[in-house]
């Protein structure tokens, strides 16, 4: 009898105390249905074990479940059909290329995945590398610290891990890793709005819950290229670092093939204007220079949220008028709240206006749609920076003049 309860599940579930339900065929809704109508009438604690069959129903989908699980639009009498022309690299895919390159060159690397090894660019790497890889299944907390574990053996783990996915860890993140300094370094993908997948999927809070954890870095790069660079950047660290980045490609800015990385902690001035000055983190870069033109505003390509380059900051500060900070993040002790905090500590006080996703949860839609209706595009940038900085005082007293 022990026996037997160790392989059938109600056994189990019964010593916990519920009462076990099943299986079931959760595909059958003519016994589905009853059956949940009937638990309700029950007391106590009820666990029904209902079984099913992923894409049920669609045989494309029986057939090949990964590639169908979020497919965006398509024809069901046809299937998915590649496209003619190869769509541009994305970021997803520049990291998988920059792992495979990396574990090549470093025989420490291991690549740790919950679950998400498809979504994550992570099939060739487990192809190439098979004794590197894990798939931890998803249990982003064991991930997590299953990393941090063999960051104390001299191993160097790279997590792949959605921006959004990344929050069940949290506390992992900063117990596990963080509070050791372990050279983990944290890939984050699906960084700020995600289109299709709506509020759940949206990577809206990572520099913001990241940044104020001790020991924690937090690059941001603006494109493919940058993308490749930061993460050997945060390689090369011995402490944690993540490396945030976009569901889809960027402006198309071709990765260099050798390992270089960039400086750490430090940004770049892209744009040389005069009076107002836009920071940019991450992707928004693009749209950002495009506003600039309009403007003829200085824009720095910030490249971290942590450590923020704070000497860049203040020569940018004490040469302009007013400051912009643009992410794809909560605005909300994200990278604009970073530079409010430095130009506080600093002493000086500047015009701030802070550009990012407002203190709601966006909900689904096409992402460049999504970006605009959020002020988050060229023009959306250039609206908000002439509303709130028309006329500086360095303006108006000119014209009075």
């Amino acid at each position: 009898q022990q026996a037997k309860g160790m392989v059938v599940p109600a056994t189990l579930f019964e010593k916990f105390g519920f009462n076990y339900i099943g299986p079931i065929d959760g595909h059958d809704l003519d016994s589905l249905i009853p059956t949940l109508e009937n638990i309700r009438g029950l007391k106590g604690p009820q666990f029904l074990h209902v079984v099913t069959k992923k894409g049920q129903g669609y045989k494309l989908a029986e057939a090949d479940p990964v590639a169908y699980h979020g497919p965006g639009k398509f024809d069901p009498r046809v299937g998915l059909v590649k496209p003619a022309t190869p769509p541009k690299q994305t970021f997803t895919q520049v990291f998988g290329q920059w792992l495979c390159d990396m574990a090549e060159k470093d025989e420490r690397l291991v690549g740790i995945t919950p679950a998400m090894r498809e979504g994550s660019g992570m099939v060739e790497f487990h192809q190439r590398f098979p004794e590197r890889y894990y798939d931890v299944g998803i249990a982003e907390q064991h991930a997590v610290t299953f990393a941090a574990g063999m960051a104390c053996e001299g191993v160097k783990p790279v997590v792949a891990i959605y921006s959004t996915f990344l929050q069940r860890a949290y506390d992992q993140l900063i117990h596990d890793v963080a509070l050791q300094s372990l050279p983990v370094v944290f890939a984050l993908d699906r960084a700020g709005l995600v289109g299709a997948d709506g509020a759940t999927h949206a990577g809206a809070y990572d520099i913001a819950f990241v940044r104020c954890i001790p020991n924690m870095s937090m690059a941001c790069p603006a494109d493919e290229r940058e993308c490749r660079q930061l993460l050997t950047t945060a390689y090369e660290q011995d402490h944690p670092v993540a490396v945030r980045y976009p569901r889809g490609a960027g402006v198309g800015v071709a990765p260099l093939p050798d390992l270089e990385g960039l400086p750490f902690g430090k940004g770049e001035v892209r744009r040389k204007g005069r009076r107002i000055a836009i920071l940019a983190f991450g992707t928004l870069l693009y749209p950002a220079l495009q506003a600039a033109e309009a403007l003829d505003a200085t824009v720095v390509n910030m490249r971290w949220a942590k450590p923020l380059d704070t000497q860049l900051l203040l020569q940018v500060a004490a040469e302009h008028d007013a400051l912009v900070t643009v992410e794809e993040g909560c605005i909300m002790g994200g990278a604009g709240s970073a530079v409010a905090e430095a130009l506080a500590a600093a002493g000086v006080q500047r015009p701030l206006l802070q550009l990012g996703l407002p203190d709601a949860f966006i909900e689904h839609g096409d992402p460049a749609k999504l970006l605009a209706l959020q002020g988050l595009d060229a023009a959306g940038m250039q609206r908000s920076i002439t509303e709130r900085f028309g006329a500086l005082p360095g303006e108006q007293a000119l014209a009075a003049a």
